[in-house]
């Protein structure tokens, strides 16, 4: 098999992309817009394992869904005695209220969390949804007013305006009431559908009973037309989800939030309750949803802790990385080289000027911390390394040869206008500053 297999070109795997040097520093300038606006509003960064046990996500999604029953990549500890079953977690809501619970960050105490990392299902690829994919995502506990709800939306809809999309989405707005009350909708949904098996497709067919809510999201067309004449689920909410409800729109309102109330915009997990919300946009083809978010007052509940209000949202890094681009061409990250250092000779004594210009470089990362500085290394006459700064797109080039070595001094050249100088070394740090202010028109 090895003989076989020898130099066979090997590529990642199917819906695993891999993320190149002139895409990941577009990823690290959106994360960093999205970061800071999270410190911003004071929430803090968790960090859960990308394996659990597969029973967290069983009890937290359900065993019926099509994430446990279809998605998820699942396998056996090795050289585990009990066979316990793991699980590449396919969301991670669940992985963060199973470490509040276990550590005890939840019970009567309030919690804003945030994070960002990979997770997997395994479904079609396609554009902007990989078989691993990147979620950011918010989630509070011990918060139960409109409130709080309104501060996520408030805070997703400073995210777009930082972004420069706020114009290509729109939110969508809904509550699904207490548990009793979807459990009453249920029912009466369920008789709906049975009466009308034969204008259901195969996907509602299977969900009708085991997640009826979940017919509501059909894209089918004839479902859709089927669906006006349903139950409406706002008539079987109960009065405190109305007064939650309407807490929330007025307090959108207030803040100049536009919104359109969907009926049909539900979760279809047991644990999710009153206020539910996306964010979608139709500038990516047909209409996709950039960011859902709702409130699950039950879920803490539902994996082994006390009662606990949650609210939370989660985002599609992919799928948001897309639509910034798709939107917003100008939008790029700066990836060009502030300083490149050339050096070529040897001393007197043997030292290599290379060497001089290593270290003068790295005492200028210690003045200078926030510029990238990069060294010519693998030799190479000036006119080559000058080739090679161009390359990197380099702002300014610092130039040693023996001369300048041997008299502690330097050559800065300013590689969009051809003006040069020569300096000592201490002075290079501020004269670096000075040029590059110039070049950026400041």
């Amino acid at each position: 098999m090895a003989e076989q297999n020898k130099g066979k070109k090997i590529q990642a795997i199917r819906g695993m992309n891999d993320l190149l040097p002139a895409e990941s520093v577009v990823w690290q300038k959106i994360e960093g817009l999205l970061k800071q606006t999270l410190t911003s509003y004071g929430y803090s960064e968790i960090r859960t394992p990308i394996v659990e046990s597969t029973g967290l996500f069983q009890r937290a999604v359900g065993e019926v869904t099509d994430i446990v029953e279809k998605e998820m990549y699942t396998f056996h500890a090795r050289n585990d005695s009990d066979k316990e079953s793991l699980t590449l977690r396919p969301e991670i809501t669940a992985g963060c209220v199973r470490a509040g619970i276990e550590h005890g960050l939840l019970y009567n105490q309030e919690q804003r969390l945030w994070y960002l990392g990979p997770a997997f299902r395994y479904e079609k690829p396609q554009k902007g949804r990989y078989r691993q994919f990147h979620q950011l995502g918010v989630e509070v506990f011990g918060l139960q007013g409109p409130d709080i709800d309104a501060e996520l939306i408030l805070l997703t809809a400073r995210f777009w305006r930082a972004l420069g999309i706020d114009q290509h989405v729109s939110l969508e707005l809904n509550s699904i009431g207490s548990l009793q009350a979807r459990a009453d909708y249920r029912n009466a949904l369920v008789a709906f559908l049975e009466q009308h098996k034969d204008k259901l497709d195969e996907d509602c067919l299977r969900r009708m009973y085991t997640n009826p809510l979940r017919v509501l999201d059909s894209k089918n067309p004839q479902v859709q037309a089927l669906l006006n004449d349903a139950p409406k689920l706002f008539d079987y909410i109960d009065d405190e989800s109305k007064v939650h409800f309407d807490g929330l729109c007025q307090l959108l309102d207030f803040a100049g939030i536009k919104y359109r109330i969907n009926q049909r915009l539900v979760r279809g997990l047991d644990y999710y309750n009153r206020t539910v919300f996306e964010w979608v946009t139709s500038s990516l083809g047909a209409q996709g949803t950039v960011c859902g978010g709702g409130r699950y007052d039950g879920l803490v509940a539902q994996l082994g802790g006390q009662t606990t209000p949650g609210v939370g949202f989660a985002i599609g890094v992919e799928r948001l990385v897309l639509l910034v681009q798709t939107v917003n061409p100008d939008f790029k990250a700066d990836n060009e080289i502030d300083i490149y250092m050339i050096a070529s000779g040897q001393l007197s004594d043997g030292t290599s000027v290379v060497a001089v210009a290593q270290r003068l470089a790295e005492q200028l990362r210690d003045q200078l911390s926030d510029l990238r500085i990069m060294t010519n290394y693998g030799g190479g006459n000036f006119k080559k390394q000058f080739s090679r700064a161009d390359k990197w797109q380099a702002k300014i080039a610092i130039v040693i040869g023996e001369n300048e070595a041997s008299a502690d001094k330097a050559i800065i050249k300013n590689l969009q206008t051809g003006e040069q100088i020569e300096i000592t070394q201490q002075e290079i740090a501020a004269s670096c500053l000075t040029i590059l202010a110039k070049i950026k028109g400041e």
